[in-house]
């Protein structure tokens, strides 16, 4: 028995397959093997072919089925994760009607910002839980006013994972997680979010039905199970928006719960048990996978860009001699917690909103040429990208979630010990370390929805922990004392 899981990404499509009994991953592949073709007309625009996404899932499920060498007819369920704010436009013949304005496309800004100013910061934040910024639906209205023949055309709107169900199945269906993270859900009426719709001059007839997150949203349909090599009528029984499929194949669900990415950039996403938001709007909130009207769990988004980015940046300064970041690594280690007073703030990679959307370029401090040398840089850097994890933290515990438990996987600067260790002791809580990715998750996550498994505990019981990080109480004041330091500096400069 396995399930079958894919993760929709800007970059790549990755299929998992995994075995349901062992929660091993028998097989995965990705296409294609260089980055996607991301379309940029005009500077800031950002757009992908949704037919791209399936020839490339086409070919990855060819992959892992090759590989596996199982019977399609013992994949149980389908999972689909998927790139997030993305729109993608059909007609009544379910015909893509043009390129996917995607995440990253920032065309949409000014419609979204004048939509906060209009409807109101109380209004949007209290029923929204965001801005209207450069979500979705503040890409729909750019095509509604600088596309209007094409927008009379148009029969339903989707979000990426929307459209590759549709294509598994023939059935256009969303989720209440996917509409939330377009601003299309109204919370405090747990309904459509009828006002931004009317000031939008959106018809709800062009949002798809909505099924539950983990329930049947389709089965695989002979036209697909042709293209697939799949079985028709296999369901599919689970979709999700990739960062909160990220906690979910983190095995993050509760309150006080944490999911963290390090790459390029850093990702802290923390689960909320009650309806709230930050009145300065310095992260995003979503409805959670798991997430009812009776029992709140929202999912708190905070990006940092100026993350890995940096670790790179000074391995490229200090590494002439072809410096590995296992040994960028060792040598952070050599130095005491605070670099001996050396600090630098992360952030050289655009405006921050966590920084309520300021610029402030990363800084470099109180470096003494007498003293310090390329390990108190390393070190520094690791030190200066926690502190700024710690920044977000403290925002999300000002709303109400308690952080007692950090997951991520075991990749990027999660494989530092320094950053780790600084990570657990600056913010008192355990690091757990998990062997997992998103298209993995998403099979989980449709053993859930298939019920195969009744339990996220069951589902997530054997999911590989590769590491268990607890805080080291002997460095607790000096973490807290670097930390401190590190934050009068940033202050000074953000005010």
């Amino acid at each position: 028995m396995y399930l079958l899981g894919y993760d929709i990404g800007s970059s790549s499509v990755k299929a998992s397959l995994i075995n349901a009994e062992t929660g091993k991953c028998v097989a995965s592949a990705f296409y294609p093997k260089t980055e996607a073709e991301i379309i940029a007309v005009r500077s800031g625009w950002a757009e992908q072919n949704p037919e791209s996404w399936w020839e490339y899932l086409k070919l990855a499920t060819a992959a892992v089925l090759n590989e596996s060498k199982i019977t399609p007819a013992d994949i149980r369920s389908i999972g689909i994760s998927y790139q997030m704010h993305g729109l993608v436009c059909v007609d009544k013949n379910q015909q893509v009607l043009r390129p996917s304005i995607i995440w990253c496309d920032s065309r949409a800004v000014a419609i979204g910002q004048k939509a906060f100013q209009d409807l109101g910061e109380t209004y949007c934040l209290s029923h929204l839980l965001n801005s209207p910024g450069n979500f979705t639906a503040s890409k729909l209205a750019w095509v509604k006013q600088n596309e209007p023949n094409l927008f009379t055309h148009i029969y339903k709107i989707m979000l990426p994972g929307d459209y590759i169900a549709m294509r598994l199945s023939g059935d256009i269906c969303t989720t209440i997680s996917g509409l939330s993270e377009g601003m299309f859900w109204d919370f405090q009426n747990n309904a459509l979010a009828a006002e931004l719709l009317n000031y939008y001059g959106i018809d709800p007839s062009l949002i798809a039905d909505v099924k539950p997150t983990f329930g049947l949203q389709g089965e695989v349909s002979r036209t697909a199970a042709a293209e697939l090599g799949l079985k028709a009528g296999t369901p599919i029984t689970y979709r999700a928006g990739d960062q909160p499929n990220n906690a979910l194949s983190l095995n993050v669900f509760n309150p006080g719960e944490i999911a963290s990415t390090a790459g390029t950039s850093g990702v802290v996403y923390g689960v909320n048990g009650q309806i709230n938001y930050d009145p300065k709007s310095r992260v995003n909130t979503f409805a959670h996978v798991n997430h009812t009207a009776e029992n709140p769990r929202l999912g708190v988004l905070l990006c940092i860009n100026g993350t890995g980015i940096l670790n790179s940046w000074i391995r490229k300064m200090v590494g002439a001699d072809g410096l590995s970041y296992t040994a960028m690594n060792a040598l952070a280690d050599q130095i005491p917690v605070g670099s001996e007073g050396v600090c630098i703030l992360p952030f050289g990679n655009g405006s921050e909103r966590m920084l309520e959307n300021k610029d402030t370029g990363c800084s470099l401090l109180n470096v003494n040429f007498n003293r310090h040398d390329r390990r108190h840089l390393i070190r520094a850097a690791q030190e200066g990208i926690v502190f700024s994890f710690k920044y977000g933290i403290d925002i999300m515990e000002s709303m109400g979630i308690p952080v007692k438990k950090i997951h991520a996987g075991h990749a990027n600067m999660f494989l530092s010990p320094v950053f780790r260790d600084t990570l657990a002791g600056v913010t008192g809580a355990t690091i757990e370390l998990f062997d997992t990715d998103g298209a993995a998750g998403a099979a989980r996550g449709s053993g859930l929805g298939a019920g195969i498994y009744h339990s996220t505990e069951e589902a997530f019981s054997n999911l590989e922990r590769i590491a268990v990080i607890e805080p080291d109480a002997s460095k607790a004041d000096a973490y807290q004392e670097a930390y401190a330091h590190w934050k009068q500096e940033l202050d000074a400069r953000v005010k």
